[in-house]
């Protein structure tokens, strides 16, 4: 959707009434929810509200559907916008359900800003309420790769790769200044800036890959959430289920991965932060593989944890395959 066609609002406090918010609430959910989950504790309670602060009435409100994305944006727009993730730390994006809260702080937003790809299956629904709100979509310009073999739809975890996550950059940056023009003298700055240190970690995974032989490449997970990586960084990708929409292996799939994991004798297999990894244990268990930790995808951790900004998120990893991947 082109931003230049669509009006931008200012961030005004929110004082909906409540018929208006329920309206608004009935509106979301009649349009229909195919995905019956139990939201985590993380997912029923959205993150607190900064659009009604009174110090800040001048700066743009952007919402992004998830916290990586959001934790990108901040880099680029530093203090000059007020950004927001709809969804917490350790919430699973693909089957979350928007609250109520979401609806309201959505009415405030001036711009939204998802992944696309088919990762946020309620966003169609979500944007519905919101017509006049101008939503991009930062996967734009970058070549999918297929869920799976046997698929034509995309993976929608493009952001894994630091040399998407720079295209990801550019989008946000050409939002931005669409949209608040104003400080696009900043927004360009900060974007350098932060492509500069995505690039430091692009190099960073390269020379720590080129340490493991080539026969040993393998990045065994339990989501399909590494084909960006190992197209762009010479691995090969092993995992249970394609999406976490799953999040329950099969027979067939853990057969599947315990028989790859003994013919190349890999030494390590993984798993995601937001799902069970009780699968991959069984893998690890029947092939001799360590159990070597878990890796940051579709949600930053918490604050105080180690993935709790998007570089943190990569090193993270990073650190987490070569380690595993040594033996060590």
């Amino acid at each position: 959707m082109d931003l230049n066609l669509l009006p931008v609002r200012s961030a005004i406090a929110l004082k909906s009434s409540q018929v208006a918010l329920l309206s608004l609430f009935l509106g979301f959910w009649l349009t229909g929810c195919n995905t019956q989950t139990t939201p985590t504790p993380t997912e029923q309670n959205s993150p607190s509200s900064t659009l009604t602060d009174p110090a800040r009435p001048d700066q743009k409100v952007i919402l992004t559907t998830f916290t990586v994305l959001a934790d990108m944006a901040r880099n680029v727009a530093g203090d000059k916008a007020i950004i927001e993730s709809i969804t917490k730390p350790g919430a699973e994006i693909h089957g979350y359900e928007p609250t109520p809260n979401d609806l309201k702080r959505g009415q405030g937003a001036d711009l939204i800003l998802d992944n696309g790809l088919n990762l946020e299956h309620w966003a169609e629904r979500f944007y519905n309420n919101f017509a006049k709100i101008p939503h991009i979509t930062l996967s734009q310009g970058i070549e999918p790769v297929s869920i799976a073999e046997d698929t034509d739809k995309s993976n929608p975890h493009a952001w894994m790769s630091p040399q998407n996550a720079l295209k990801y950059v550019e989008n946000i940056r050409q939002a931005l200044v669409t949209l608040d023009p104003v400080n696009a003298k900043t927004y360009n700055a900060n974007a350098v800036a932060y492509s500069e240190q995505i690039r430091a970690i692009d190099t960073k995974l390269k020379n720590a890959i080129a340490t493991i032989p080539p026969e040993k490449r393998f990045i065994v997970s339990c989501e399909g959430a590494f084909s960006y990586i190992a197209r762009d960084y010479g691995l090969k990708e092993v995992y249970l289920w394609p999406v976490n929409a799953e999040q329950q292996a099969t027979p067939k799939q853990v057969e599947r991965v315990i028989n790859t994991v003994k013919a190349n004798q890999i030494p390590a297999v993984f798993c995601e932060s937001t799902v069970n990894n009780e699968a991959q244990l069984q893998v690890a268990k029947e092939t001799g593989a360590k159990f070597a930790g878990v890796f940051y995808v579709d949600s930053l951790s918490p604050p105080d944890g180690p993935a709790s900004t998007y570089l943190k998120l990569l090193e993270y990893n990073i650190n987490t395959l070569i380690k595993g991947l040594q033996g060590n």
